[in-house]
């Protein structure tokens, strides 16, 4: 009769502490299920802000760049490179097209305020040749107007850019020096 007693009393507490299991397990799943959540949310969030505003990727598209990027080359772009100091010349950097708006990958060689003059397959910057190592030897800079020479002054807060395969590039000599504003960050290479 004992075993009866004890038997009548354990299915109870049992069933009891089974029911509490479940709601202690559904509980838990719920509380995983939210912290997945939290952890996916700030995944994408830290995703989105990184590729945005620090580092994004991009893609040099023909061969204006050439010998030093590569058509189809991958390469970073660092957003934050021009917050705290200006752009530099030999500076690689992503634009915008003034014409078009298309993103361009090009190389900084006049700086605001500076002339700059095309004379027989060199470039001069403010009266001094520049040095361009960069360069394939024996490339030659050339303005696409008619004559050879040219003279531009650039203007308050402009930057000149030029591609590095200077015979196939479609740059500031074609549409203008760019504003800084259009300058989205360096190349990283």
């Amino acid at each position: 009769m004992s075993n009866l007693t004890t038997k009548s009393w354990t299915l109870p507490v049992q069933a009891y502490f089974s029911d509490l299991k479940f709601k202690f397990r559904w509980q838990r799943m719920v509380q995983l299920l939210a912290e997945l959540l939290v952890v996916l949310s700030l995944s994408f969030l830290s995703y989105f802000l990184i590729s945005r505003f620090v580092l994004q990727s991009v893609s040099v598209s023909g061969p204006s760049m050439l010998p030093n990027l590569v058509n189809h080359g991958s390469y970073f772009v660092n957003r934050l490179a021009y917050v705290t100091h200006d752009p530099e010349r030999t500076d690689v950097v992503e634009t915008r097209d003034p014409q078009d708006g298309t993103l361009v990958v090009k190389r900084i060689i006049g700086l605001p305020g500076e002339s700059l003059y095309f004379k027989h397959g060199r470039v001069f910057v403010n009266g001094q040749p520049l040095s361009e190592p960069y360069l394939s030897p024996g490339m030659p800079t050339y303005a696409y107007e008619k004559s050879e020479d040219e003279f531009i002054c650039v203007g308050a807060n402009q930057y000149y850019v030029l591609g590095d395969n200077r015979n196939n590039s479609t740059d500031s000599r074609t549409f203008g020096p760019v504003s800084r504003d259009d300058i989205l960050g360096k190349i990283i290479h």
